[in-house]
């Protein structure tokens, strides 16, 4: 089994959801302790917005590579390869300006494959990267749940993992941080509570 951890605050130790994937990893390691743990953290190790070479990478066949695309297929698989090795995957995702980081986008980028993750037919899209437990360690400044109009970062992950077939999706949050101390202690009990379920 293997546990993938990615990170994606800018905010350090002050960090909630870096805490948040913390109890995760605790708890799932304590249900799986033969786990394999591999951790991605795209603040200290970003990966780079995609480009014409990086998305000719990540989108064609390996054999249709010219130099440049072929030099820069295996960094790019790479990441899309950590994710479909792993049966568990915690994504901290807090959110920014109304979204998700852009580091974070810039990994998602790397998991949308058509053929590999997703494909098309007279059907519509069908998900192909099933088969995995997904769970977002989310925080927000203010709170959200009910205000469809500002949540664009919850709602995009949900779209993003359901178009490539992961129906195993769960959210532990913390609303509200931006309201102090006490709110974020609240918040984070709640998420304890949450993760035991998980």
């Amino acid at each position: 089994m293997q546990i993938l951890r990615i990170d994606s605050s800018t905010t350090g130790e002050q960090s909630i959801s870096r805490k948040l994937t913390d109890e995760l990893v605790a708890h799932f390691t304590a249900k799986h302790p033969e786990a394999k743990v591999v951790t991605r953290d795209l603040v200290a190790d970003p990966l780079a917005h995609i480009d014409p070479i990086t998305t000719k990478a990540i989108r064609t066949p390996p054999e249709t590579h010219e130099e440049a695309v072929n030099a820069a297929y295996p960094a790019e698989r790479a990441v899309l390869d950590e994710f479909l090795a792993s049966d568990i995957v915690i994504v901290g995702a807090p959110m920014y300006n109304f979204s998700i980081a852009s580091q974070l986008k810039a990994w998602l980028d790397r998991l949308g494959v058509p053929g590999v993750t997703f494909k098309y037919s007279e059907k519509g899209p069908e998900g192909l990267a099933g088969g995995r437990k997904v769970v977002v360690a989310s925080a927000r400044g203010g709170e959200y749940s009910t205000d469809q109009m500002a949540e664009n970062q919850e709602s995009l992950l949900t779209t993003f993992f359901g178009f490539i077939g992961v129906n195993d999706l769960h959210f532990v949050r913390v609303e509200k941080a931006g309201f102090g101390p006490d709110a974020i202690a609240a918040g984070m009990e709640a998420a304890k509570q949450e993760i035991a379920r998980l």
